[in-house]
């Protein structure tokens, strides 16, 4: 039994992520965010929606059709909406994702 939980459970536990990116019209700039693109993705946690939404926009095949910015680089910001259960901005810094408070997108 404990193989199949293995198997099945962390399936269960996944969630649809509303994601929104977020860049500045030029690369390197502090200000003047700007939302480029929303998806939803389903993962079981932010860490995991974060690595795939990096996966999407920065692997050439994997890019939607309709997205218009760049590929997502340092102090790019990504915006997690849950709706009721909060709502999370997280930047990317050299060293990984770091959350960050929403006075940051201007």
């Amino acid at each position: 039994m404990p193989l199949l939980e293995k198997i099945i459970g962390p399936k269960l536990l996944r969630s649809n992520y509303d994601i929104t990116v977020f860049q500045t019209p030029n690369y390197g700039e502090d200000k003047g965010y700007e939302r480029v693109y929303r998806i939803s993705i389903e993962a079981s946690n932010h860490e995991e929606a974060l690595y795939e939404t990096f996966r999407i926009f920065n692997v050439p095949d994997l890019i939607p059709k309709d997205y218009q910015g760049r590929y997502i680089t340092t102090r790019d910001i990504v915006f997690i909406d849950e709706g009721r259960r909060g709502h999370y901005y997280y930047r990317l810094q050299p060293n990984g994702w770091k959350r960050v408070n929403r006075i940051l997108i201007h």
